[in-house]
C-alpha cells in the first residue's frame, strides 16, 4: 500500500508520565520537538527517581481521568475513593493523596519545555500504525487491540497502511528519515526499545505469561522487507522515536493529517 494513503487516526497525550492517556484532536509542537502537554508532569520519589511502571507495578491499578481544559485530574484506585485535584493549584493535596496511595512520599514535577520522555535525545512523538497493533493482538489469544494499544502507549497512530509500516520511518544508524504529517516536518530515528511494562496488564499489573518471548519471536518473523534489520540488536522493539526541527515549533498535528515520507539523510 503506498505511503500516500497514510493518515493520522488517533492522537494521545500522557499528561502525567506513566498514567492514563487523553485522546485529542490536535497536538502542538514545542521548540524541543515534544508535543505540548505530553509527559509534562511526572511523579518522583524523594530520591528523584520516577515513580512509573518500571519501578512500581502498583501504578497499573491507579486510574487517572484528565480534563485538560481545567487542568484537573480525578484519581482512583484499589481501596481509594475517587478524588479530583487541580494539577497546578492543588499540588500539595495531590502529592499527599499519591503518597498515601503508594505508601511513600512523592512529588509532582513539571517540565514545560521537554516534558519527561523516555528518549531525551529524540523527544518527538512516538508513532505506530493501527494495523501493527491489530497484528500484534493476533499473537496473543486473549488480548484485544485496545489492550495492546494501552501497553505500547504511542502518541500518534497511523491508519491506511499495512502492519509495521512505521518501520519505514527509520533507516540505518547514521540516517534520519524525513517525513511530514500535515504541515509538520519530522525525522524518524529508531525503533523504540520496550521494557517490562508492556508485558503486564495495563490495568492490573499482572504479567502475561511469556509475553516478551512470544513478542520477540513473532516480531522477527513478521519483519517486512522494508525494515532495516541492522537496527534490531534484539526484537523487543516497536513504534518509532522521532525528532522535530525547531522550525516546526507552534505547528500542530491533527486527526486526519496525511503522512508523507521523503528521503533518508545521513547524520553529521
Amino acid at each position: 500500500m503506498p505511503a500516500e494513503s497514510a493518515f493520522v487516526a488517533q492522537l494521545r497525550l500522557y499528561p502525567i508520565k506513566a498514567l492514563n492517556p487523553v485522546m485529542v484532536d490536535r497536538a502542538i509542537i514545542l521548540p524541543s520537538g515534544a508535543l505540548a502537554g505530553d509527559r509534562a508532569f511526572a511523579i518522583m520519589d524523594t530520591e528523584g527517581k520516577f515513580v512509573n511502571g518500571k519501578r512500581n507495578a502498583n501504578i497499573h491499578t491507579l486510574r487517572a481521568l484528565f480534563d485538560l481544559n481545567t487542568m484537573s485530574i480525578t484519581l482512583s484506585g484499589q481501596h481509594a475513593d475517587p478524588e479530583t485535584f487541580h494539577i497546578e493549584q492543588e499540588r500539595d493535596r495531590l502529592e499527599a493523596w499519591l503518597g498515601k496511595y503508594f505508601g511513600f512520599p512523592v512529588q509532582i514535577v513539571q517540565n514545560l519545555d521537554l516534558g519527561f520522555p523516555d528518549d531525551t535525545v529524540s523527544p518527538g512523538p512516538t508513532i505506530v500504525s493501527t494495523a501493527t497493533l491489530e497484528a500484534i493482538a493476533t499473537w496473543f489469544l486473549d488480548l484485544t487491540v485496545e489492550e495492546i494499544r494501552l501497553r505500547f502507549r504511542a502518541n500518534i497512530e497511523v491508519a491506511g497502511v499495512p502492519p509495521f509500516w512505521e518501520d519505514r520511518l527509520f533507516g540505518t544508524e547514521d540516517e534520519l528519515v524525513h517525513f511530514q504529517i500535515g504541515e509538520v516536518q519530522f525525522m524518524g530515528v529508531n525503533p523504540c526499545q520496550r521494557c517490562v511494562v508492556v508485558t503486564r496488564n495495563p490495568e492490573t499489573g499482572v504479567a502475561y505469561p511469556n509475553f516478551q518471548k512470544t513478542f520477540v519471536a513473532k516480531r522477527q518473523d513478521a519483519l517486512p522487507d522494508w525494515t532495516n534489520r541492522s537496527r534490531f540488536n534484539h526484537f523487543f522493539r516497536l513504534a518509532v522515536n522521532t525528532r522535530v526541527p525547531v522550525s516546526e515549533q507552534g505547528k500542530a498535528v491533527h486527526i486526519g493529517d496525511e503522512v508523507k515520507i521523503y528521503a533518508n539523510d545521513r547524520r553529521d
